[in-house]
């Protein structure tokens, strides 16, 4: 698809409410953890609980040998590719497992796996670091915003 030359697009940072609203508007995200020194990236469901990204895993998953006081990253996004346009927030962490029995079982209640299997290890990531940017159009009879 051919771009017009009308078409002007910009770059601008999201505000952590921005950043909130779309994580607590999202089901599915990604992790990214290191595998032998490796990045390693899979899709999980999530919820934002108590300031912080919950999840659950298999126990035999990289991801779960990963979580225990690992260094984890998080990103959502929501992308119009015929238009180019969206936001992205990437939350950076020391993610934590959950031992304790009535945060385990609000979890539960919060996140749904699409993997099938028994999802009993339960992660925490705390919203340590929270960046998050929009890509939008604008007609080019107004001023495109700064990007940072």
């Amino acid at each position: 698809m051919e771009r017009m030359s009308h078409d002007v697009r910009s770059l601008e940072q999201l505000s952590p409410g921005e950043c909130l609203q779309l994580l607590e508007g999202a089901q599915v995200g990604r992790v990214v953890f290191t595998v032998a020194a490796l990045p390693a990236v899979v899709p999980v469901t999530f919820a934002v609980h108590d300031e912080a990204i919950v999840m659950c895993t298999a126990p035999e998953t990289q991801l779960a040998a990963a979580a225990d006081r690992g260094v984890l990253a998080f990103q959502v996004d929501e992308l119009d590719p015929t238009a180019r346009t969206g936001r992205s927030v990437v939350v950076t962490g020391v993610a934590e497992l959950v031992t304790d029995p009535l945060t385990r079982s609000r979890i539960h209640g919060m996140v749904a796996p699409w993997a099938p299997g028994k999802h009993d290890v339960y992660i925490r990531l705390p919203l340590t670091l929270v960046t998050g940017r929009r890509i939008f159009a604008e007609s080019s009879g107004e001023p495109a915003a700064q990007s940072g």
